[in-house]
């Protein structure tokens, strides 16, 4: 039997972003096409409206998943919702290893751990976000909550980040959760996604400035050109490695980036935090290097004649003494752009560290889609 469109039941699913910052991002453009998914793949005879908001629900640190789903389960009553998502990039845990998701059918409400998704967290969450939803309306007791059309996909068998599940299956408690080690690595690189280093890369403007200033006159030092002939590849490779390494020891020093355990920050959600912060940083301090690299390789190419060249190394030269002048160079000029980075806006520089977030000012208005 086809029933028409004014009999359609209609279900509200509640999508929540918290912190205000990437999960909105994401539940901006997930929102845009869940009706779609849902009608798609949990149930075609309902009328699906997707209520977009993010705010604070509950504390980032110390409240834990089920202080998150409960001030999630009360903003869902509140709404009207019939069910509610949660969208979080704190990297949670249980029982040591990485907690991707969360249901509750009793409070009717679930939670995904963004970073726990990886890197392609978006396509994750097109199969992930249909099947929590459709959980939660198949088990679901309440008469005024239409029962989803077809069951629901399996979480665990349609992401690849979940190994196995966990919590209490007849009540309707569970919890998807990743391997030890596998999990972990994807937790990491969909931390370091989260933390969008892109960013924190755009941001340190003055600190490429200062490098190519100190490149430039590295350039017409001849000291230097005999300095990258002697030394060996293990050699310029250290000097490398210690150059980063300073930069973003620095980075971290001078903003204050480092996370402290305490009252408000358990010990290993502030390892995570500060794991996720050096990541992000020598990604984009590594990426920085290479732009400058590029660069002074280029310049060299450009300014420093052969002839001129092999009459300080008194031997042939080719494509490879470049390169090997602007190894050492762009290492040197690493550590002189470091100073350069203390200049950098400090609102810049902190939005690298992976727990900081400016407070959010109560709900943004919704989005119905």
């Amino acid at each position: 039997m086809v029933i028409s469109e004014p009999h359609r039941p209609e279900i509200v699913v509640g999508l929540v972003a918290t912190p205000p910052d990437y999960p909105a991002q994401v539940v901006a453009r997930l929102a845009a096409e869940l009706a779609d998914l849902l009608t798609e793949q949990v149930a075609p005879h309902v009328r699906w409206r997707v209520r977009a908001g993010w705010g604070e629900v509950a504390p980032r640190r110390d409240g834990g998943v089920e202080a998150l789903l409960d001030d999630l389960a009360r903003r869902r009553a509140d709404a009207r919702w019939d069910v509610a998502v949660c969208l979080t990039d704190l990297p949670l845990h249980t029982e040591r290893v990485p907690l991707v998701a969360q249901t509750s059918v009793r409070r009717r409400v679930a939670m995904v751990s963004l970073p726990a998704l990886g890197l392609r967290q978006l396509r994750a969450l097109r199969t992930a976000i249909p099947g929590l939803v459709g959980r939660l309306l198949t088990d679901a007791s309440e008469e005024r909550v239409p029962p989803a059309g077809r069951a629901p996909a399996e979480l665990a068998g349609q992401v690849a980040a979940i190994h196995r599940v966990v919590g209490e299956a007849d009540a309707g408690e569970l919890g998807y959760v990743a391997s030890r080690l596998a999990g972990r690595v994807r937790l990491l690189t969909g931390m370091i996604r989260a933390n969008r280093p892109e960013r924190a890369l755009l941001g340190l403007s003055k600190l490429l400035a200062g490098a190519f200033a100190t490149a430039a006159f590295a350039l017409t030092t001849s000291t230097i050109w005999e300095m990258g002939d002697a030394l060996g590849g293990l050699r310029l490779t250290v000097i490398m490695l210690l150059g980063l390494t300073a930069l973003v020891t620095w980075l971290i020093v001078a903003h204050d980036l480092w996370e402290k355990p305490g009252q408000e920050t358990p010990a290993e959600l502030a390892r995570l935090f500060n794991l996720g912060t050096i990541l992000t940083l020598a990604l984009a301090a590594v990426v920085s290097y290479l732009v400058l690299f590029a660069g002074t390789t280029l310049v060299a190419a450009l300014l420093i004649d052969t002839s001129v060249l092999q009459k300080n190394l008194h031997r042939p030269v080719d494509l490879t003494d470049y390169l090997n002048l602007a190894w050492i160079i762009s290492s040197l000029a690493t550590v002189g752009g470091t100073i350069g980075s203390g200049l950098e806006d400090e609102g810049t520089v902190r939005a690298a560290a992976y727990g900081y977030h400016p407070e959010p000012q109560g709900w943004q208005d919704e989005q119905d889609t």
